[in-house]
């Protein structure tokens, strides 16, 4: 019901203004961030975009224009622009007019509207992926072409429906060994919807159990499985909870990165090693697809490097599941997540499961912190690449990084950078030990251990810990320094510390920023995803700490 009252404001270019103040603004948030994307994100009102993607997304997670449109009616303060209703509803009705179907061994590209068909199968770059016509009007699909027509409909704006179903792949017993845990409902919810899609994408905050909604789901399904991940570290976690979560033996599960080449019936690899090439070939996707896979599993999928998109273009008769805290990717490939390895079956948001419990609530702090006159005037003369450095790796942070840990003296914290000199500076400051990637896997996870014993209580990591790291009792992240405005970083550095508490005490989240430089500006950048989540930054004065 329109009113002066609500927090919304529709705008005819489809973007949604919220009033922040507005006491229906958390609730109007989070029916929003369904189907439109946090543009822009100042104190006070926040601009989403309603994009097609988002459009498309919501539909396949289940949505209806008509939900979407009966949100922002319930919201908007004044009538939603005709324009935008009209786009809400074509957009939304695109998805699945196309549909692509197995009969026999011919792969089918079909629609009801047969002026669709036309139009679109007379586009040199959809003809040259189609082998010929049926009497009926649909048309023939080459048998390698299924994930490349996906991504080339997706680019012209007919998002494929994929029916064409999947290779069984060879059976494996798994059951989940429920000793001493349950299946929380949303991880149970969001399997059930993975398995019931074929294919698609499951977004779940750090701490929130994705692997055990992957172990969920690799249970339902019982076949081989090839596990994708972003390291070696990672790839040892993935293979410990199964082995304590399913009913998998360790001669089940292989390991396929640069220290161990198994191939087993799970198998768990890391990017960097399907990246691999020799002599100009990715001689391990090879090795790997000759293997019977019934599901693949891309953790952290919106990591996904270009060649395994280009082999994911290749694996469509395989089932793929996507693990993920966020779909934000920084390079623009959100479109190919969609086509290629499916869209979003299910998206638990932050603030619904902080509120149940299930991840601790979280305190955002940014501090400012003033750059001095000397320094200033190098950054005044630097050129554009080298300022965002010169202010991140500045000596200043460093008095307000030790303000920070006297704060929170005793707790478990992780202290996160972007560059390698400034952690090793850092570390040999506080005199804590440091971990990059160019530590050793053994030492990794020797110091990780000693951080969950307690044993130590800081540690100073790179972006190596950005990802799929198990530390469940971190309580406090100082991050000095970033990868510029990367909006799935900030997500994914949060995250390491959401793991829920036994105290359930708050989480902390700081960023210590160089005031009035591009430090700042690419730190507003990076808050929007969490802004869109329902987290709001304290701005502090490194004075007063």
């Amino acid at each position: 019901m329109v009113s002066t009252t609500s927090p919304l404001i529709v705008q005819s270019d489809r973007t949604v203004l919220l009033e922040l103040d507005n006491p229906h603004a958390q609730e109007a948030r989070h029916e929003l961030a369904v189907f439109a994307e946090l543009e822009r994100a100042p104190e006070h009102i926040h601009t989403y975009r309603i994009t097609r993607l988002g459009l498309w997304n919501a539909r396949a997670a289940g949505h209806t224009s008509e939900e979407v449109l009966s949100t922002l009616d319930r919201y908007a303060k004044f009538p939603v622009p005709d324009s935008v209703r009209t786009e809400i509803i074509d957009s939304m009705a695109r998805y699945g007019l196309l549909s692509i179907n197995r009969d026999g061994d011919d792969l089918i590209l079909s629609s009801s509207n047969a002026a669709v068909l036309q139009e679109v199968a007379s586009r040199p770059k959809i003809a040259e992926l189609l082998t010929g016509s049926r009497p009926d009007g649909s048309r023939i699909i080459g048998p390698w072409a299924r994930g490349q027509l996906k991504q080339a409909l997706l680019k012209l704006g007919w998002p494929a429906e994929d029916n064409a179903g999947y290779t069984p792949g060879e059976p494996l017993p798994i059951t989940l060994d429920m000793t001493g845990w349950t299946l929380r409902d949303y991880q149970r919810e969001a399997a059930a919807k993975f398995t019931a899609g074929g294919s698609g994408v499951v977004v779940l905050p750090c701490g929130a159990g994705k692997t055990i909604v992957g172990a969920a789901a690799m249970a339902q399904i019982s076949r081989n499985t090839l596990i994708l991940v972003t390291n070696t570290v990672s790839a040892r976690q993935w293979r410990s909870e199964l082995l304590a979560r399913t009913t998998l033996t360790e001669d089940e599960i292989g390991e396929y990165s640069g220290e161990s080449k198994e191939i087993r019936p799970v198998t768990i690899a890391t990017y960097q090693i399907l990246t691999t090439r020799r002599k100009g070939a990715y001689a391990h996707l090879d090795i790997l697809n000759a293997r019977d896979w019934g599901l693949i599993i891309y953790d952290e999928v919106h990591l996904l490097p270009a060649p395994v998109f280009k082999l994911t273009a290749d694996l469509q008769a395989r089932r793929r599941l996507g693990l993920t805290a966020t779909l934000v990717r920084e390079d623009g490939r959100e479109g190919d997540v969609f086509s290629l390895i499916g869209p979003k079956r299910f998206d638990a948001p932050w603030k619904e499961l902080e509120s149940q419990g299930f991840i601790s609530p979280a305190e955002c702090i940014e501090v400012r912190v003033t750059m001095p006159d000397d320094e200033r005037l190098r950054y005044a003369a630097a050129t554009d690449q080298e300022r965002y450095r010169i202010a991140a790796t500045s000596a200043s942070k460093l008095p307000v990084l030790r303000r920070i840990l006297d704060r929170h003296a005793g707790e478990q914290t992780l202290i996160i950078g972007q560059y390698l000199d400034q952690i090793a500076e850092v570390s040999e400051d506080l005199g804590v030990p440091s971990l990059t990637g160019q530590t050793p896997v053994a030492e990794r996870e020797a110091l990780y251990d000693a951080f969950r014993r307690a044993d130590i209580s800081t540690l100073v990591v790179s972006k190596v810990a950005n990802f799929s790291i198990d530390l469940p009792d971190a309580s406090v992240a100082i991050q000095i320094s970033g990868s510029f405005g990367s909006r799935q970083e900030e997500a994914q550095r949060l995250g390491r510390i959401l793991r829920p508490k036994s105290s359930r005490a708050t989480a902390h989240f700081y960023t210590i920023v160089m005031r009035d430089t591009v430090d700042q500006d690419f730190a507003l950048h990076r808050q929007r995803f969490l802004a869109e989540q329902g987290y709001r930054y304290t701005i502090l004065d490194q004075e007063d700490l």
